[in-house]
Order: C-alpha cells, then structure tokens, then sequence
C-alpha cells in the first residue's frame, strides 16, 4: 500500500520545466536553419556596403580596404580547404570570439567577397558604356545564384576561390597602370602576371606544408584561377575588359565652349525639362556653327597617357560611319577628372555618336546626340561652368 502511494504520488508530481533559450541560442538556432538565405544577405550587405563606402580608384584608403579583405578571405578560405574532410572541430570550451568565428566564417567570406565584388563593379561600370558594365553586373549576379543552387553545391570551395580569383585579378588590372602612370597592353599583361603571384605561392606553400594536399589544391585553386585567368585574357583582347582605372565622370554636347581663369563655360540651348541630357544632345545647327563635345576623364595622380576622341554618323544603309579621330593627351591627379573637348565644324543632320577610347580602342564613354540644320535665328544660350 505504501509502495502504491509512493508511486501514486511520483506519477503526480510536476515535471521540471526547460528553461527557455536565451537569445544567443535563438539566434544561433535561426541562422543553423536559415543558413543558405543569410549567406545570400550576407553577400548582397556586402555590395550595400561599399556601394556608399567605395573611393577613388586612387585612393590609399581604398587600395588598403581591398587588400585587407583580399587577405582576409584568402585566410579564411585556406583554413577551410585545408580543414574540408576532416572531423568537425569541437568548440565547447574555446573562447566565445574563437567559436563565432568558425560558426559564421562562411557568411564572413560571403560579405568580404560581396563588398570586393561591389568595389571592382563600381569602377568597371565608371571605366565602361553601360552596355559592358551591366553585362558584368549580370554576370556577377549569375555567379551569386549559382553558388546558392544546391545542384551546384558540388562546386564547393572551387567556386569560391574562382570568385576570390575573379577580385585578385580585378585588383590588380587596377592597381598596376595606377603605379605605372599609363595603361595598354603590356601593363595589362604585367598586371595579370602580378595577379598570378599570389595564387602560385599559394598553392606551393600548401604544398610543402601538407604535401598530400597538392594535388587537391592543383585541383580546387589552381584550375579555377587558370579558368578566371583565361577569361580575363580573352576579355581583353575582345575588349570586353573596361579600361580601369581611367573613367569619364561627364560628357556633353555643346554649341561653344570657352577657357576661363574659373573653368570652362559651355552653352547651350536645353529646355529645363531635358533635365537628363548633358549640353544639346537635340543639336539645331544654324549656318556657322560649330559642335563641340565636352568630356571630364578621371585619371589617378600622376597618370600620363593619351585618349582618342572618335566622331561617328549613321548612314541608314552601312549603319555608323567613322568621320573624326582626334588623339588628346591627358594628365591624371584632378578630382573632377581632366578636361578635354573636341569641336566639329563639318556635319550633316542626323543620327551621331562620339566615343572615347584608349590608344588600344577600348571604349571609356560614350554620348549619342541627333543634329538637324535650321535656318539663321535668335537664340539665348544657358551657360554652365565646369
């Protein structure tokens, strides 16, 4: 009977109840399950970032950011390769910084990778016509979503190292002609081969450390570095590769521009609600009168180099017809970019286009404007200084 009762009252006595998670183990729990989602925001954070963060092409701040973050992912990469395959590591009692660390450390290499990635887009998009950059733009969207596809995560750490290659090469077909003071075809090659450095001892120092890993690293680092070398190579020579770091920040049509001791005055006859176009880009051509295209060329300090300026006319059969090709010497160092202009004083109406391009005829910018011929009558310009 007592034993029935004792029984009887353990059967009615109270389970203990779980304390509830705090809101570190929640939010460990939410990103455990959230994990290929927050790795996407974590990637597109990146590019939010630095989309207001970003300088100069030039700048030291710059320059020193990206090698930061270059490093930082290289670390971070490394340890996972030479990790992947091995037992988990077990973290109860290391340090609480020292166990975020390897929790989040792919977000991390996502965000580093998304703000990099977000800098070179930056200065491709400056350095190109739109066309290009958002080709480039697309494509880099293309690789993000590729990376979250499950049916591409066998690609693994390759594919990430192709991205960390993808940045390496950016960085360096940027840097090198800021050093050299030009651009052309023999810095781009040097800049490549600089790119390559990194990624060779690399590969060498994993080798001599853990010789049984050559062959993967050959496989996971190398070939995807080969693979992104190529299509920079290729890009290039189909002048797919904007020209970096030389950008035009501004370029107009005008019907008269003057050098003055403030800048250059440039007029025009634009109605206020044209609010989009720079200068007459609806040029009425009245007898006499001459089109000049006004340009801002951003250069790094200390840069020397020479663009062409190239006036096109589209005929309705053979499509656009070259007319003009003035060669201009630019010098780099002016924050609003150095400022050229070409003027034209024999033309024909219609459909017309000038291009600004590299010695090498890579494309920097670009403006299209249609002209037609109208008979003498008073006008007023607006003027604008630059």
């Amino acid at each position: 009977m007592n034993e029935t009762g004792a029984n009887e009252t353990e059967a009615n006595e109270p389970e203990a109840i779980a304390a509830p998670p705090g809101g570190m183990q929640r939010l460990k729990a939410y990103y455990l399950r959230n994990e290929p989602k927050i790795a996407v925001l974590f990637f597109v954070g990146g590019f939010v970032f630095d989309m207001f963060a970003v300088d100069r092409a030039d700048s030291w701040v710059a320059i020193g950011q990206q090698t930061l973050y270059l490093a930082i992912v290289t670390g971070v990469l490394t340890q996972m390769f030479m990790e992947e395959g091995r037992p988990a590591r077990v973290l109860g009692n290391a340090f609480v910084l020292r166990r975020w660390y390897f929790e989040y450390r792919p977000a991390i290499v996502n965000f580093f990778l998304g703000t990099l990635l977000n800098v070179y887009t930056i200065f491709f998009f400056k350095s190109s016509s739109l066309l290009v950059s958002f080709s480039f733009l697309v494509l880099l969207v293309f690789l993000l979503l590729l990376n979250e596809f499950n049916r591409f995560r066998w690609l693994g750490l390759s594919f990430k190292f192709a991205l960390l290659s993808l940045c390496g090469l950016s960085f360096w077909a940027n840097v090198v002609p800021i050093f050299v003071g030009s651009i052309g075809l023999l810095v781009f090659l040097f800049s490549m081969l600089a790119g390559c450095v990194p990624v060779l001892v690399l590969a060498a120092w994993i080798g001599r450390r853990v010789p049984e890993l050559y062959g993967k690293a050959r496989r996971q680092i190398l070939v995807p570095f080969g693979l992104v070398l190529c299509a920079f190579l290729l890009g290039y020579l189909f002048r797919v590769i904007p020209p970096v770091p030389l950008s035009i920040p501004f370029i107009g049509v005008y019907h008269s521009v003057e050098k003055t001791e403030t800048g250059y005055r440039l007029s025009h006859e634009r109605p206020w609600w044209r609010f989009w176009h720079h200068g007459d880009q609806k040029f009425a051509a009245q007898p006499g009168d001459r089109v000049y295209v006004f340009f801002r060329v951003f250069s790094p300090t200390r840069f020397s180099d020479e663009v062409t300026v190239r006036w096109y006319w589209k005929d309705e059969a053979r499509g656009w017809v070259a007319h003009d090709s003035i060669p201009i010497k630019i010098v780099g160092g002016r924050q609003e970019g150095f400022r050229g202009f070409s003027a034209k004083s024999k033309y024909q109406p219609g459909e017309w286009k000038v291009q600004v391009e590299t010695t090498d005829e890579r494309e920097i910018g670009r403006i299209y404007f249609d002209l037609e011929t109208v008979p003498e009558a008073p006008r007023r310009f607006e003027v604008e200084v630059q």
